[in-house]
């Protein structure tokens, strides 16, 4: 890293610290995420200069994974090497993993004794939320013609055959669709080159990026292992997630809920419930680990399951750091990017009908509170985590009384 871009680097320590504070806060999703690490990190603490914070977010925007925390670990990264990468992802992941992995022992132990209205206001705020991120992410992905066709094509597709195979393929031939299709600016965006990591070392990890996400389905074939094949599922959807952080419920849903692995029901409240926690929403993973009907399962499978979905992240995020500059002006790669995100909307809209909407609305009055609550989403600044204890509440009263 040029010496005039940030200080010199800080403790790992001070970089855990930071990211704690901010894995307790940061409540909102990744845009939100995304402006309190400008806030806190850019402007009050300077731990890097606006322009290269732009670049790690532009970066990421363009990787599959979860955004804000592949910011937060390439930040760690800027400040502390590896080592502080670790830390900061830590420090920023640690508080919601805790709390979902405690809610998932809630959930097994007490599931029985737990109002069913308060588990079902879980699922109907899911489904609320998950048309939130349809609506904002339609807006922002399906502006022509040409992206609502693969967006309807995407959905039809999944709807008909939701596989792990399929959703790949359909991502696949999506962003190859768009590289032929579509026309993008032929305008070159100015850099900041990134180069504290050996240029051989980062093809080691986008090496071994392709070779665990390919080879793991076929050690699963050869050696059918419960947590190799949880590891290759939760691997795969860290892998493919383009969009946002709510693409990875189609993509659990197919891998964990469709393999019989968790319950649709267990499955939907977790969802539900980690709207209402600080952090990144990829912690679900470790609550799915916990309630997983198999082994691993309980505190090992939720471990097992967070790390395994956050691999991806760091393998990629330091492997194109020192290639970003170049790659995200190459035409082809722009005009890609266009397709797979048109067909993550469209996977997205067969998860909401299936298992989401499905499982989330049973009568006329869920069907009323879930639009009841979309629109408090979008129309009002109330905080999440308040709407997911009042859905679940309502609920909770109303069945009670009907």
């Amino acid at each position: 890293m040029p010496k005039n871009l940030v200080e010199p680097n800080l403790t790992k320590f001070e970089i855990f610290k930071t990211f704690l504070s901010l894995g307790l806060s940061s409540f909102g999703g990744p845009i939100a995420h995304l402006g309190i690490f400008n806030r806190e990190l850019v402007l009050k603490r300077k731990w890097l200069n606006p322009s290269l914070f732009s670049e790690m977010v532009a970066l990421c925007q363009f990787l599959p994974g979860p955004s804000s925390s592949q910011v937060g670990l390439s930040i760690g990264f800027i400040r502390g090497g590896f080592s502080g990468a670790l830390a900061a992802w830590i420090g920023f992941t640690t508080p919601s993993a805790i709390i979902l992995i405690v809610f998932g022992y809630l959930y097994i132990n007490f599931s029985n004794f737990i109002p069913f209205g308060a588990i079902h206001g879980l699922k109907i705020f899911a489904v609320a939320i998950v048309a939130h991120a349809i609506w904002t992410m339609a807006f922002t992905f399906c502006k022509n013609l040409k992206c609502i066709l693969i967006t309807i094509i995407a959905a039809s597709i999944i709807l008909l055959s939701p596989s792990p195979l399929i959703q790949f393929l359909t991502i696949f031939f999506s962003g190859l669709l768009g590289a032929i299709i579509f026309k993008v600016s032929e305008e070159t965006t100015g850099y900041t080159q990134i180069n504290d990591i050996k240029i051989k070392f980062a093809f080691v990890l986008i090496i071994i990026f392709f070779t665990i996400l390919f080879g793991l389905p076929l050690l699963v074939n050869w050696f059918p292992d419960p947590t190799i094949t949880i590891i290759d599922s939760f691997y795969r959807a860290g892998s493919l997630v383009f969009g946002g952080g709510h693409v990875v419920l189609p993509l659990l849903q197919t891998e964990i809920v469709s393999s019989g692995t968790v319950s649709d029901d267990a499955f939907l409240a977790g969802y539900g419930a980690a709207q209402a926690m600080p952090g990144p929403l990829f912690a679900f993973a470790a609550y799915l680990g916990v309630v997983s009907n198999s082994f691993p399962n309980g505190l090992l499978g939720g471990v097992i399951a967070l790390l395994a979905i956050y691999l991806p992240s760091f393998l990629l995020v330091l492997g194109i750091l020192p290639f970003w500059y170049k790659i995200r002006n190459i035409l082809i790669i722009k005009k890609a990017i266009i397709g797979i995100n048109a067909s993550v909307v469209g996977i997205l809209i067969a998860a909401f009908f299936s298992p989401v909407a499905e499982n989330g609305i049973l009568t006329l009055h869920d069907l009323v509170i879930a639009f009841v609550f979309f629109y408090l989403i979008n129309f009002y600044k109330i905080p999440i985590w308040a709407l997911v204890l009042l859905c679940a509440i309502e609920s909770w009263i109303f069945y009670s009384i009907f």
